[in-house]
């Protein structure tokens, strides 16, 4: 049985993000698959910055230096899945990845390495088995990118 970690966390007014079933059970199948390494991708769908809905995933290779611990879109696989939601008229709602030996909440490297101001970062936790999802909050209402005083707010996941 999976727990998702953040289901009824924030209130009426806290940022939400509704994923279907059958995403999050394909994610978490990914994440299994891809033990001992995290595994990454991408959500498209109907973005909003405090509620967005998931509509499709689009599985991407880990290129990082040490995928054991750290997760890496390539860049060019990024912009082609980019190009990839426009063409279907869905927009960039966020990103999931897998923490094979970890907990489903953001680790400092997550922090610093955040860029998507308000998208969804799903994480799955695999001992134990959870998902949590959290929204990325910049500094300032200025475009801010990357770990540089931003910090990551719970987000409440809903099942469809």
């Amino acid at each position: 049985m999976t727990r998702d970690t953040d289901s009824g966390v924030a209130g009426a007014d806290g940022p939400t993000l509704v994923l279907p079933r059958s995403i999050r059970d394909a994610i978490l199948e990914r994440a299994r698959e891809g033990q001992p390494q995290e595994v990454c991708g991408i959500f498209g769908g109907e973005y909003g910055p405090d509620r967005s809905r998931v509509r499709s995933q689009y599985p991407a290779e880990n290129v990082a230096e040490t995928p054991r611990t750290r997760y890496r879109i390539d860049p060019e696989e990024q912009l082609a899945v980019f190009e990839r939601l426009e063409s279907r008229g869905e927009e960039i709602v966020g990103f999931y990845h897998s923490h094979p030996q970890g907990p489903s909440h953001p680790s400092e490297t997550d922090v610093a390495a955040a860029t998507w101001p308000d998208r969804s970062y799903v994480i799955v936790s695999l001992d134990p088995l959870e998902i949590g999802s959290w929204r990325w909050r910049a500094a300032s209402d200025a475009d801010d990118r990357g770990g540089d005083g931003g910090r990551f707010e719970r987000e409440r996941l809903v099942l469809e």
